[in-house]
């Protein structure tokens, strides 16, 4: 099929005069036998590339997403499309019988497109009615949570891996809108791509205007935040992000009050509120009828209003990864828009995070025992070991990660230990995407270009607009020529290991160490001691 034929197919079953950037390449490469890793922000069209690959291949597509009301968002678009071609969800929220039913149709070819969410997937009776219907796509949205060293990793995505496979091994697109290079070549092996073809359209958002301001106290960073959210509503519909549900729950509150006499609109919205009220929330959000959401990270995924004008993050998130994320929903009509950071250094105390830990060995081998014992379907381990079902999966996920490592030749005692040496691993890597954090928050350079080279690419010239571009403290770039180092080069160190090189400047060089995670150096103490050799 020619590159006419897909523009053509596009036109006519959905309704598009033209493909954006990176759809044609991923959806030729499906056609031509490849899984392809698409990487591109959210609201680049990564749904119509697994829609339109999909009605092409001429077979049925499942398409795996982990927010309900973002599988009841895309049912509703296919179902609206020109030619449509059928959609129905697989999910806790249809009976037994609808979900049986949509099963049927997809048997009897009136549904081209299943959704479901990794925890379905994860009962082997779906699985192997999945299979019976031959599927010719696999679509993962949100798929840096497969990845262990990515910031969203989540147990139940971590097995789709072989989950897929159950299914005939259809072809994959694997969707998402942040994976640096580490976590995209860990997608490919964890979801064991056939034949990949990576398709990065790029993480540059020029219409974007990053911001940080200093904090002196908590007092004063709270009223700042009413302040600014204020200011701000009066140029569009805004987000703020807070770190704990109460503080969501008063700042909405607080800001709703002031807003009131302008006839604004403000609405909470965190993972303590009942499914009924965050779908109110999000659906209010998404037709205009409100103008700020206060919220936790859980407002996020599945989030695609085009207009929305500024986010303000009341405190800093846990990783740049979060960041980007969080303060790339605003601007995606490609308006101008800016993304504010209110930072205080006491936000980013390690106690702060990662209240999960490090599992106990007492626990790990508990998890073991179960496995011998009922097998290694979570749903069976779950019910013989005294905590939930969100730590017994991490804790299998940690065990998979450990074996893949080797820790199981040495027997149980080995493999206890090669599990909570890899949970260490990641929290390792967790501090340090903090400190990350931490780094662009201080920054005098351009936070465009910082935050882009966290993600392995650089921009030609500072980006003109952020602050410290405009306070005039960002600096030109420097030719790469000149530097000791180039980002994705592969280096080593004594101590740390091997690693990726993410960003250089001419005196410092950031190196992502697969068992410490993110450290920037010294260039001239690296060069003087010898810190680093060509892996």
């Amino acid at each position: 099929m020619t590159t006419l034929d897909v523009r053509a197919a596009a036109r006519t079953h959905f309704g598009h005069d033209a493909l954006l950037e990176g759809q044609l390449e991923a959806v030729t490469g499906l056609l031509e036998g490849h899984d392809v890793l698409l990487v591109a922000p959210t609201g680049a069209g990564k749904s119509l590339v697994y829609q339109l690959a999909g009605r092409l291949l001429d077979g049925l597509t499942v398409v795996v997403s982990p927010l309900l009301a973002l599988q009841q968002d895309q049912v509703e678009a296919i179902e609206a499309a020109p030619t449509a071609a059928g959609a129905a969800r697989l999910s806790s929220a249809e009976s037994a019988t609808q979900r049986r039913d949509a099963l049927e149709r997809a048997a009897a070819g009136e549904v081209g497109y299943l959704f479901c969410s990794p925890e379905m997937l994860a009962d082997p009776d779906l699985r192997a009615e999945l299979a019976r219907l031959e599927p010719a796509l696999v679509a993962v949205d949100e798929a840096h949570c497969v990845s262990a060293w990515g910031h969203d990793f989540r147990p139940d995505y971590f097995r789709l891996g072989p989950h897929v496979a159950d299914l005939g091994r259809p072809r994959v697109v694997a969707m998402t809108a942040t994976a640096a290079a580490p976590v995209r070549e860990d997608l490919v092996t964890q979801l064991r791509l056939h034949e990949p073809l990576t398709v990065v359209t790029g993480f540059a958002r020029p219409e974007l205007t990053l911001q940080v301001e200093r904090c002196h106290d908590a007092a004063g960073q709270h009223r700042r935040t009413v302040e600014l959210a204020a200011q701000s509503a009066e140029r569009g519909t805004g987000i703020v992000y807070c770190r704990t549900r109460p503080a969501a729950e008063e700042l909405a509150d607080e800001l709703g009050e002031q807003l009131a006499e302008s006839g604004r609109r403000v609405a909470a919205y965190h993972g303590g509120l009942g499914r009924r009220r965050r779908e109110e929330v999000q659906q209010a959000f998404m037709a205009g009828d409100l103008d700020v959401v206060v919220a936790t990270s859980a407002f996020g995924m599945g989030i695609d209003k085009p207009d929305v004008r500024w986010v303000l993050h009341a405190q800093a998130p846990e990783s740049p990864d979060t960041y980007y994320q969080e303060a790339g929903r605003a601007g995606r009509d490609g308006e101008p828009a800016t993304a504010t950071l209110l930072y205080r250094p006491e936000d980013l105390s390690l106690g702060r995070f990662f209240s999960a830990g490090v599992p106990s060995k007492a626990d790990v081998r508990r998890v073991v025992d179960a496995v011998r014992e009922v097998g290694s379907e979570p749903s069976a381990v779950v019910e013989q070991v005294p905590f939930g079902r969100r730590k017994a999966g991490r804790i299998l996920n940690l065990l998979d990660l450990a074996r893949v490592d080797g820790a199981a030749e040495g027997g149980v005692d080995a493999l206890v230990a090669g599990a909570v040496e890899v949970a260490e691993a990641h929290q390792r890597l967790d501090r340090s995407r903090v400190e990350m954090v931490r780094a662009y928050a201080e920054t005098d350079r351009c936070r465009a270009d910082f935050l882009l080279s966290y993600f392995g690419e650089r921009l030609d010239a500072p980006c003109g607009q952020c602050d410290t571009c405009v306070a005039g403290t960002a600096a030109d770039r420097v030719d790469e020529r000149r530097l000791a180092f180039v980002p994705q080069q592969r280096v080593r160190h004594e101590e740390f290991g091997e690693g990726t090189v993410t960003d250089a400047e001419e005196d410092t060089v950031t190196v992502l160490f697969e068992d410490v995670g993110y450290r920037t150096l010294a260039v001239a103490v690296v060069q003087e001691h010898g810190l680093l050799e060509p892996a």
